[in-house]
């Protein structure tokens, strides 16, 4: 975290929701007085929790109550996907097949399967031990309305209802579950978001089975997904050219790159015109390519080590190099959940792939003196991902308390007052300043702004921006400013630069050109590129969330978006549970605020539809997105946005007003020179918020 003067560029001129007059104090007088200690999912300190019971991160399934997230829907009432005119007459609940034909999949001794697989009941069994009970009763009613709404001839069609199975951290699971699902329902769709499993209806299917009947759509689909080797797939006999051709046409727009499609004549020498049939089989070097991928997997299997890093006033990233280079490996082989602060003392978890947990203790000797120790360090069967954990803990000394200027008022009662607000009332949930950068003159969200509007020297050249500040890595960056000589800057750039050093000997290496800045931007790993894009979008969030409280102040106004959910702790809800409010439901006071949510900038986010969607548009147009999607295939970046909460409560808080030497502050009758109080506070905070964020709601400035 930044000094003082610092957060005040960022935070400056945002607004506070409480309206008490609140006090000052001085933080981060040491690290020791700011220390974070990362909460996994299973609402464990990381720093507390043992080896048998942290958490594995491919052996847990979630709380049976968090695993259905959805309650049913009214299938009835949302229509699907599609044209307006289009009608759905062709599925039914128990079809019936031709007779005379059979349609299926084709084995590669010539057999054909029909409509029914031999693994069915085995799919049937992975949902019954993946799923609880209710969720497995659940998934079949919602697989039943969705069945009942394709038969639906007069139902236009619609966005398309949803059903998550929630999130599931065994990513061998999740495989499994998708294919059991897509296997025992083809009509149904599976799609993974950040762990968690959503199921949709199959607009393909419902397509298809226009063309052909329902018995063929659903072999098709089952033949489809289950990718077996040298099967193959034979629609019923068609006399129909034209038909045949729309079905060919269809198999290949959509399908194209995975299989291809071929007219045989039916062998039926009686017929003056024999029947036309369409069998599809997998393109062979789609197969060939899928072999050699997984025969690679397996000779190459990936050893992972989790381990929880304490650190102590270093940066993040900084550390993560130091350990790389120790380990012989690079930045980008280290997975974690969350950032933390610099000037403080954390605790986190986190993964690194291609090392033995042997390995790793050997260097606990060398990195101590980088203010460093690993601990807790065990085999893991995978990564961790960006959000993967539930919150952070924070023990804070806040020292030097005093009044605010012209406050005739008791400091204790200032304080006690303060801390009970933001207790019941909550805090406004911006980002925090380290989200921005430390420097002065140039903010992470500069950097980001450039990337999206691809501008990769302009973005660049930000980067190594130089401080106003006479020391060795700004000299090295202004020199780089002057002659663009990355060579000679690398060897002027310290050794603990890691980044630095790493992007220069990339421009080297390619040149500084647009080309050459795009593969410089790749020595980075993909947590650290997508960091500037998030950075970005942060700074326009605080500016929405500020807009809006002046706006509208605390009240839920017509076009706000509101969550519909009971749990909010998490970003990333899917637009299913996110509502506009109507004019009526304002006039009724049905949401309260804290239900409010404005969009973080992303491909596949809804705005408000008031004056603060306006603010959103004006302000993308103003900074030259107006067409931007929010990803850039160039650096493999997409960011599909999330929905974030504008107020925020701490949980489990709890304080000590105490002396500078240690006497309780709070002892009946005490009498203490104000001058001489510390103010010890404990809470913990839901993943992505600023517990800085929160004292500047309590202390009424800038921290």
């Amino acid at each position: 975290m930044e000094d003082a003067a610092d957060s005040g560029i960022r935070l400056g001129s945002l607004c506070y929701v409480n309206d008490h007059v609140g006090f000052r104090g001085t933080i981060k007088s040491s690290p020791n007085d700011f220390v974070v200690i990362e909460i996994n999912e299973q609402g464990q300190l990381v720093n507390k929790a043992t080896d048998e019971s942290l958490y594995n991160i491919n052996n847990i399934l979630p709380e049976p109550v968090n695993f259905a997230k959805k309650t049913k829907i009214d299938i009835k009432n949302v229509p699907f996907e599609g044209g307006p005119n289009q009608e759905l007459d062709i599925l039914t609940r128990c079809p019936e097949g031709d007779q005379n034909h059979h349609s299926g999949l084709e084995n590669e001794d010539g057999t054909i399967n029909d409509g029914t697989s031999k693994c069915e009941d085995e799919k049937a069994d992975i949902l019954g031990s993946f799923l609880d009970e209710k969720t497995n009763e659940l998934l079949n009613q919602f697989a039943c309305d969705v069945k009942e709404k394709l038969n639906c001839k007069t139902e236009q069609i619609r966005p398309s209802p949803e059903f998550s199975l929630g999130r599931i951290l065994d990513k061998n699971q999740r495989a499994s579950l998708h294919s059991a699902i897509r296997q025992t329902f083809p009509y149904l769709i599976t799609v993974g978001k950040n762990s968690e499993i959503l199921v949709k209806p199959n607009l393909e299917y419902k397509e298809l089975c226009q063309l052909v009947s329902e018995e063929e759509a659903f072999g098709f689909f089952k033949f489809l997904d289950a990718k077996k080797e040298n099967s193959k797939f034979t629609f019923k006999p068609d006399m129909n050219k034209d038909h045949r051709k729309a079905v060919h046409h269809f198999v290949n727009k959509k399908f194209g790159n995975l299989v291809e499609t071929k007219s045989f004549s039916e062998l039926n020498y009686k017929a003056a015109n024999p029947n036309v049939v369409i069998t599809v089989k997998f393109r062979e070097k789609a197969y060939k390519h899928r072999k050699r991928s997984l025969l690679g997997c397996q000779e190459k299997k990936c050893i992972y080590t989790a381990f929880t890093l304490r650190k102590e006033n270093l940066e993040m990233f900084e550390a993560v190099g130091f350990l790389a280079v120790k380990l012989g490996v690079i930045p980008s082989d280290f997975s974690y959940a969350g950032l933390k602060d610099k000037k403080a003392v954390t605790y986190q978890s986190m993964v690194v792939r291609k090392v033995t947990p042997e390995r790793l203790k050997n260097i606990e000797k060398e990195i101590e003196k980088k203010r460093m120790s690993v601990f807790n360090i065990r085999s893991a069967d995978d990564s961790l991902r960006l959000g993967q954990l539930k919150g952070n803990h924070f023990d804070i000394v806040i020292r030097n308390l005093t009044k605010q200027l012209n406050d005739s008022a008791h400091l204790k009662d200032r304080v006690l007052e303060a801390i009970e607000n933001v207790k019941n009332q909550g805090f406004v949930n911006y980002y925090g300043p380290q989200r921005f950068g430390k420097g002065r003159k140039v903010h992470t969200d500069q950097i980001g702004l450039a990337l999206l509007k691809s501008e990769m020297v302009k973005a660049i050249k930000l980067f190594f921006t130089p401080e106003d500040l006479d020391d060795p890595v700004n000299r090295a960056k202004k020199y780089f400013l002057q002659t663009e000589d990355a060579k000679g800057t690398h060897s002027l750039m310290p050794d603990f630069k890691v980044r630095e050093r790493s992007v220069l000997e990339s421009l080297h290496r390619f040149g500084i050109t647009e080309e050459g800045c795009i593969q410089a931007w790749f020595s980075f790993p993909h947590s650290m590129r997508i960091f500037y894009i998030h950075a970005y979008s942060s700074k326009i969030w605080n500016e929405a969330v500020s807009y809006r409280l002046a706006t509208y102040g605390l009240r839920v106004v017509e076009g706000d978006l509101v969550c519909l959910t009971g749990n909010v702790d998490d970003e990333h809800f899917p637009n299913s549970k996110v509502h506009l409010v109507t004019e009526e439901e304002e006039s009724a006071n049905i949401y309260a605020i804290h239900q409010v949510l404005l969009p973080v900038l992303g491909y596949n986010i809804q705005y408000p539809k008031n004056k603060v969607g306006q603010w959103y548009h004006e302000i993308l147009s103003r900074d030259g997105l107006q067409t931007c999607r929010f990803k850039i295939p160039a650096l493999k970046l997409n960011a599909p946005g999330c929905y974030r909460q504008i107020l925020k409560h701490p949980h489990n808080l709890s304080y000590q007003l105490i002396e500078e030497h240690g006497t309780d502050a709070k002892t009946e009758g005490s009498s203490i020179s104000e001058a001489a109080l510390s103010l010890l506070i404990s809470f913990d905070l839901d993943s992505s918020c600023y517990a800085t964020v929160c004292l500047r709601e309590m202390m009424k400035h800038d921290v």
